[in-house]
């Protein structure tokens, strides 16, 4: 295991440095770049030899990260990510200014935007990159490249929250954006020629919005470096950075991978309370009760109506501490919803196509897509929900196939082998489950 290194000469600190710094050695061929195996060898791999125990406990909405590699083998593998020469054969396929890309530039501490209308052409895409010196910033660069989905769908099974992405390619002597800091985590992966960053101390540390700053409010930046391809930094959202090509050079590409945005404990606690308010107010009258006349109309709100409030508030809290299930209004539906579909290398089209051996009682069946099936509790009357439907007397035995790597059909917990077959050839037509 690669030892902690001090910095190299790629790095200079100002102050005390919020940022660790790490050089590894080369370890092997493209291969070993990142480890594919499931979702936390996934993200193991992309921040070793840092252990996740010590990035989510030192780390993670902490501080910055930067890991520095010397690692040939690591930087082809990065490279083969996404490069300036794809973008004639991306723009071939149909992108659009502003839907799927961004030519802007930073001028005297602003952003400037030089999209042009509709269809993005090559030619003139590459003429603003030479000639204007602009940054091009290609939107959720996973829809066109294979590996970057391949990676990005591993995450977001490991985080639990949607995963995306930009790339950033800019010319030498130039930066894309002026600082500012985002209300999402973020991975900088280096593909392509190096790039100057220089980040500052949060002025709102966990930002909940994205936001400029002006460069006589940030102060003298806690921590300058360059990076190389093959190189990742981390840094928590609300931190303040800006990033340029160095004169002189090549072109810089690099790809932004972000996560958590809006998945706090404040979303959860809103997106969760409207049910527990639901389901208490089904059962005690005092929830049920209307609120004092002209409350409504008041400018301050009372002291009866303030202690009124607390004491439900508690009431909810005392339920809370009993309950097992927790309806999520929006945040699991939306990841759900919008999250990318499972990488696979084979036909596509087996993936929504029945195969294997049709289940029956004697069966013993496996979750296809275990990452990928959220089991939800829902009031009888949402029909909003997209995915399969059961009856909650049907919980357990779902719970039973998404708990254990095999199971047989029939030890589900169902009252009939009627219902355990029914189930079971459900999910089966859903390509959800196989027979083993």
């Amino acid at each position: 295991m690669p030892k902690k290194a001090k910095p190299t000469g790629r790095g200079k600190e100002e102050g005390s440095a919020p940022c660790k710094q790490l050089k590894m050695e080369a370890t092997g061929g493209p291969s070993s770049a990142l480890n594919f195996e499931s979702p936390g060898d996934l993200f193991e791999s992309l921040i070793s030899p840092i252990k996740t125990e010590t990035f989510f406990g030192e780390f993670w909405e902490k501080q910055p990260l930067l890991l520095q590699r010397d690692d040939p083998a690591v930087a082809t593998y990065y490279q083969s990510l996404f490069r300036l020469s794809d973008l004639k054969s991306l723009c071939s396929r149909g992108v659009y200014y502003g839907r799927d890309v961004n030519v802007c530039r930073c001028v005297n501490g602003k952003k400037k935007v030089l999209n042009k209308d509709g269809k993005v052409h090559f030619l003139q895409l590459r003429k603003d990159f030479d000639q204007k010196r602009a940054t091009i910033q290609f939107h959720q660069p996973q829809r066109f490249k294979d590996e970057l989905w391949r990676i990005q769908e591993k995450l977001e099974c490991y985080f639990g929250s949607l995963v995306g992405s930009n790339v950033y390619i800019t010319p030498a002597g130039s930066q894309g954006l002026p600082p500012h800091y985002d209300d999402v985590e973020v991975f900088i992966l280096q593909l392509e020629g190096e790039k100057r960053w220089r980040l500052y101390h949060p002025t709102v540390p966990l930002a909940r919005e994205y936001s400029v700053e002006s460069e006589d409010r940030i102060g003298r930046p806690a921590l300058e470096f360059t990076l190389k391809p093959g190189d990742v930094l981390y840094f928590p959202r609300g931190t303040i950075h800006q990033a340029d090509t160095p004169p002189g050079l090549a072109h810089s590409t690099h790809v932004t991978i972000s996560t958590y945005q809006n998945n706090s404990w404040g979303d959860f606690l809103l997106d969760t309370i409207s049910g527990l308010v639901f389901d208490t107010a089904k059962e005690d009258l005092e929830f049920r009760a209307g609120i004092p006349r002209q409350l409504l109309l008041q400018v301050d709100a009372t002291a009866v109506v303030t202690r009124r409030l607390s004491g439900f508030l508690r009431t909810l809290a005392d339920r809370l501490e009993g309950t097992k299930e927790l309806l999520s209004a929006d945040m699991k539906k939306d990841f759900v919803m919008n999250r990318l579909p499972p990488y696979y290398m084979g036909d596509r089209a087996e993936l929504s196509t029945p195969g294997g051996r049709l289940p029956g009682l004697d069966s013993t069946v496996r979750l296809q897509f275990k990452d990928h099936t959220v089991l939800t509790v829902g009031p009888d009357q949402d029909q909003s929900s997209h995915g399969l439907r059961f009856p909650l007397s049907h919980m357990d035995a779902l719970k039973q196939i998404w708990g254990h790597s095999a199971i047989s059909v029939k030890d589900l917990k169902l009252a009939t082998d009627e219902e355990k077959e029914n189930l079971v050839l459900s999910l089966w037509t859903e390509c959800l489950i196989q027979v083993v």
